[in-house]
């Protein structure tokens, strides 16, 4: 099913019907909201909610639960308020709803759960007050432990409306809305600063399925696969290495087929190097040599990555173009077909900046990371730290620093492998690639050790090594310790995710409840993501304004006092409020009315919108163009966002193209 019709997997599944003979007027607009000039007022409909042709009316049409409407009219009828409505803002009303069975909702704002592993599921309050109680608990765990009992053993607590789904549900895969009414911030006993939120929902079916027993879960599992991905510098210095991965790879092919695992991991590889115009002997930018999909077994792996070789020329940085074959694996690779889903990053170099002309992406880490996690992608990097680039570790650490890093984690997938020894590294990629693969074998097996920092099963596990002689052996354990523990509850974490794709696992069927954003246990954890549901038009604007912003502040560089008058004049083609433009009082880049209304009010500190005129001037040249290549970074993303046709969803059953919503999280905004 098209996740563009899917509405908590089925209720958007219906076409809302306008009425026949419903009012229509070409050049009519929605009401504007309370104080605003571009935002119309927007409402949800409640279940029992009937569009009719006139208010009163005896018949009308019954409308999904949390179907959007554009406001455009109010009226009073016997006591009772009705809204004259429609599903756009391009003028044709389709009727009339009751105001008693709509949700006003001011900003088209979401919330999309983060996947469980790792944390207990969340629980959702009827009451704001019942949820504060737990949040201002000192010790909360107690409490908890009971009503999360009580909900789950079908007793119940009246404060407890539901609990969040045991499998993940990825919103960007299986679209569904729990929109988010209000939004306050909070604080825990121990001051910890968190946000609770009221969000409404409703199924179809009103009362969930009931959910699976531990052995139908394990018998799905048993279809659970994993696609590992090495992306490796195929530079001058790697010979050495990618000798190395082949026999790595090689002795693990040979061990999952004697437990019978062949159909459940496949390996995959891809090269790179740097720009080709920049030094035309290194042949290419990135190349994939293996497309785990399309490989059958061990010896089929190796011959397609037979001719994968160093390059014979240096390129013309130290660094290379580490994102572009980062890129090639999750642009390229059907992740779809894999339940777990690793990319295993090896160089000894950085990666070449967003704005290094010889970038092939024009993306930094940040940006990369996201696109990985949209794919539910997780990046493993093996810093191969030789003595010849001692001078670039710092840098390159800080890149794959934040590209490793993961929401489920307390670290990054980040592993130095110091003095770039050969030994060590082949026994980094022995440990992650069996770790890996005992998580396949067991969900194969029915096993539920997913999660845990298990021992590798004897049918899988790498040979022992002494490594006794090594320098780092106290290191070199803790490495491998956290190397498992890491794949451990990465591979639950996919688990879960899979499992919510097999079962069609639907979000909790509420009307209205309050959820904290934090684990109420543990705070540091997030339970929920706020998203942005922007449309193609605002995405479009928002790429417009960035783009002034950027290039005022380039004409601007040599002349620093000149940038927020720029900015006014690009405001003034913008055609922004006139009245914002001029003001005296318009201080910083937000106050000239610059980036739409949309924004306004979101739960997020904007980095762009909070610059003004001192600060700028203040910045010496080399933090100007590190703000503006920030903005060109976005820039990026937003294309990325605007190119993938799958990404994005019509709340109004595609009746206005330009008005589909693409949920952006709040970390990809200005």
């Amino acid at each position: 099913m098209n996740r563009r019709t899917i509405l908590l997997s089925t209720v958007w599944a219906a076409a809302v019907c306008a009425l026949p003979g419903a009012a229509f007027a070409a050049e009519r607009l929605p009401l504007l909201m309370e104080g605003k000039k571009t935002l119309y007022q927007r409402v949800l409909s409640r279940p029992g909610a009937v569009l009719k042709r006139d208010p009163g009316d005896g018949t009308g049409t019954p409308q999904p639960a949390l179907t959007r409407f554009y406001v455009y009219g109010r009226k009073a009828v016997n006591g009772e308020e009705w809204l004259e409505v429609g599903l756009t803002t391009k003028g044709k009303v389709d009727g009339w709803l009751g105001s008693g069975f709509t949700l006003p909702w001011k900003q088209q704002m979401a919330l999309a759960f983060t996947n469980p592993a790792g944390r207990e599921r969340a629980l959702l309050f009827k009451e704001k007050k019942d949820l504060m109680a737990m949040v201002e608990q000192d010790q909360p765990a107690a409490a908890l432990t009971a009503l999360r009992s009580a909900v789950g053993g079908g007793q119940g607590d009246p404060r407890v409306v539901s609990i969040e789904p045991e499998n993940y549900i990825d919103i960007t895969k299986q679209f569904y809305l729990l929109p988010i009414l209000d939004a306050e911030e909070a604080f825990s006993a121990a001051g910890h600063r968190m946000r609770v939120l009221q969000i409404a929902s409703i199924t179809a079916q009103g009362e969930p399925e009931p959910e699976k027993k531990e052995p139908e879960k394990a018998n799905l599992l048993r279809n659970f696969n994993a696609s590992v991905v090495f992306v490796v510098d195929a530079t001058v210095s790697m010979g050495p290495y990618i000798k190395r991965i082949r026999e790595a790879v090689h002795g693990i092919y040979g061990r999952i087929d004697k437990a019978g695992l062949l159909n459940q991991v496949k390996f995959g590889m891809v090269a790179f190097r740097s720009n080709v115009q920049a030094t035309p002997g290194i042949e290419y930018t990135s190349k994939m040599y293996a497309d785990p999909s399309q490989v059958k077994d061990g010896a089929d792996f190796l011959a397609k990555v037979a001719d994968l070789k160093e390059a014979t020329v240096s390129s013309a940085r130290f660094s290379e173009d580490s994102y572009a074959g980062v890129m090639t694996a999750l642009e390229t690779i059907p992740w779809t077909q894999f339940g777990g889903r690793y990319v295993v990053l090896i160089t000894d170099a950085g990666a070449l900046r967003g704005n290094d002309p010889l970038s092939s992406t024009k993306l930094d880490a940040e940006q990369v990371r996201l696109e990985a996690l949209h794919r539910g992608v997780a990046i493993y990097t093996l810093h191969l730290k030789t003595p010849e680039g001692k001078k670039n570790h710092a840098e390159a650490e800080a890149q794959y620093t934040v590209l490793s890093s993961h929401p489920l984690l307390s670290a990054p997938l980040y592993y130095p492998v110091d003095a770039g020894s050969v030994e060590r590294f082949g026994q980094m990629v022995d440990r992650l690639g069996d770790a890996i693969v005992e998580q396949v074998g067991a969900a194969y097996r029915g096993e539920k050790v997913a999660g845990s920092a298990a021992g590798v099963d004897e049918a899988v596990a790498s040979p022992t090594k002494d490594l006794a002689k090594e320098q780092g052996k106290e290191q070199a354990k803790e490495q491998d310790r956290r190397l498992r523990e890491d794949a451990a509850l990465l591979g639950h974490a996919m688990q879960l995710a899979y499992l919510g794709r097999v079962e069609g696992t639907r979000p909790p069927p509420l009307f209205s409840a309050w959820i904290a954003d934090r684990d109420l246990v543990k705070p540091e954890v997030a339970t929920t993501e706020v998203r942005v549901l922007l449309t193609k038009n605002q995405l479009s604007d928002m790429r417009q304004v960035l783009r002034s912003i950027s290039e005022a502040g380039q004409a601007a560089q040599l002349s620093p006092a000149s940038f927020f008058a720029k900015l006014q004049s690009a405001a003034a083609v913008l055609s922004r409020d006139p009245n914002a433009v001029t003001s005296p009082n318009a201080v910083k880049l937000a106050d000239l009315g610059l980036m739409g209304e949309y924004l306004d009010g979101l739960p997020y500190r904007s980095k762009v919108l909070d610059i003004d005129q001192q600060t700028w001037s203040s910045w010496s040249i080399g933090q100007q163009q590190a703000f503006l290549d920030e903005i060109e970074r976005k820039l990026r993303l937003y294309q990325l966002y605007h190119d993938d046709t799958g990404r994005w969803v019509a709340l109004d059953n595609g009746a206005d193209p330009g008005e589909t919503v693409y949920p952006v999280p709040l970390d990809a905004l200005p």
